[in-house]
């Protein structure tokens, strides 16, 4: 069985909303950082959620910006760049599960897209408890010298036609200091893995990576 909640939460000045959902047991929790154009209701993030929640993993699936905040970057397109804005919003989103009774044992982990996976290894590199990172057709490269700071076992995936973002993934993989790390390309699968079967091969290698991770 697993349980589900709206959250909501304090972030700078921002109130910040969310989907938490708990299976019972759960071993660990990871949380969503989403890039460019996506949301919490994102069926990409969503489909990926629902086969960790069926392993035993929590979810936490966050908007990084707030309503007007993203109603404002429609229109300038300033904030879904600002990496150290987003990654200061994902640890304030590992806060909260701090202080929350229900998750707060939970060993927790990272998974982002687009920018979301830059800012999920700034968080990593931050907070050096973290669990695990994923990164789905990721820009880890927007993390910059923060790559020097990640020792949190951190799995890239990216798609075998998507070449500019590969080879981004392939120089940031060298640059990450994390003893474990690995980078598995999906043949065939463009940037979004819409693609038959693309998804579904991105929610195994996560929940394999978390499941081997997170572990109380």
């Amino acid at each position: 069985m697993v349980s589900e909640r709206d959250i909501a939460f304090p972030a700078d000045a921002a109130t910040l909303e969310g989907i938490l959902s708990v299976p019972e047991p759960a071993h660990g929790i990871v949380v969503f950082a989403h890039g460019t154009g996506s949301s919490r209701h994102s069926p990409r993030n969503r489909q990926v959620a629902d086969v960790l929640n069926e392993a035993g993993l929590a979810t936490l699936l966050i908007d990084l910006l707030s309503e007007d905040e993203e109603r404002m970057d429609r229109i300038t397109g300033e904030l879904r760049f600002d990496i150290d804005l987003l990654a200061k919003r994902l640890l304030a989103a590992t806060d909260w599960l701090s202080s929350d009774d229900e998750v707060r044992p939970l060993p927790v982990g990272y998974f982002g897209a687009s920018t979301g996976a830059a800012a999920a290894l700034i968080a990593a590199g931050k907070r050096l408890e973290t669990g695990a990172v994923v990164s789905r057709g990721g820009r880890p490269d927007l993390a910059g010298d923060a790559l020097g700071h990640v020792r949190t076992p951190t799995l890239l995936i990216v798609g075998g036609a998507d070449p500019q973002v590969l080879d981004l993934n392939e120089q940031a993989l060298e640059e990450l200091v994390a003893v474990e790390k690995a980078l598995e390309v999906i043949p065939g699968a463009t940037h979004l893995f819409e693609e038959p079967g693309a998804l579904d091969e991105v929610a195994r290698l996560a929940r394999d990576w978390f499941d081997r991770y997170l572990r109380s």
